[in-house]
């Protein structure tokens, strides 16, 4: 029988529930930092993050399809979401001439000084990774990103805009070294990318 990471007994038996056990600690923090920028602002977390998002990504990504995948969520509640910043005029939405139905989604002036101003809530979790050891970041960083490769591999999250998906990325047998075919050049471990702008799906192998 599988036990719980949360079960006290197994949890400080082992390791590798005591990292599962820290990231959640850390999930729960940024949920109370969402929810805290988001009641200063009249918005709920999820309209934080898209704010977000718009502030810092292209126009192919700005569309209620490829935001419901970034998010999980269903394109009705994307929808939803995107009609209430339109109300608090914080975004606008460009149509497609030849499709009414389609739709690029720009910030307002407001909409981009309150995203701004709200892309800052993560500030507290820099100081303490700003202090690691560069040796310390650079396996931290690997980790994680094998994380959320192998999460999204299982379909729990969806898009991934990082090196280790990109059509772009080769490594090496050994896996040691990285390389970037766009950049033509060796990636050092702090150089991988979690969110590329130039991202290019590499195709799945049979």
């Amino acid at each position: 029988m599988k036990k719980s990471v949360f079960d006290l007994d197994f949890q400080n038996t082992s390791v590798e529930s005591r990292i599962i056990a820290s990231l959640e600690r850390i999930s729960q923090a940024f949920r109370v930092l969402l929810w805290q920028e988001g009641m200063e602002h009249s918005l709920s977390p999820i309209q934080v993050q898209a704010l977000i998002f718009l502030l810092h990504h292209s126009e192919e990504k700005r569309k209620v399809s490829y935001l419901a995948d970034e998010f999980n969520m269903t394109k009705a509640t994307i929808s939803d979401t995107i009609k209430s910043l339109e109300q608090k005029k914080l975004i606008k939405k460009e149509f497609d001439p030849r499709d009414t139905r389609s739709y690029v989604i720009h910030l307002t002036a407001k909409g981009k000084n309150i995203a701004n101003k709200t892309a800052l809530f993560a500030q507290q979790f820099l100081a303490p990774v700003e202090k690691l050891h560069n040796d310390d970041k650079q396996n931290l960083l690997l980790s994680l990103i094998e994380i959320i490769r192998h999460l999204n591999e299982t379909d729990i999250i969806t898009i991934q805009r990082m090196c280790f998906t990109c059509s772009y990325y080769q490594v090496s047998e050994s896996g040691k070294k990285h390389f970037c075919k766009l950049l033509n050049q060796e990636l050092k471990r702090t150089e991988l990318r979690v969110d590329c702008p130039d991202h290019i799906f590499a195709k799945q192998k049979d």
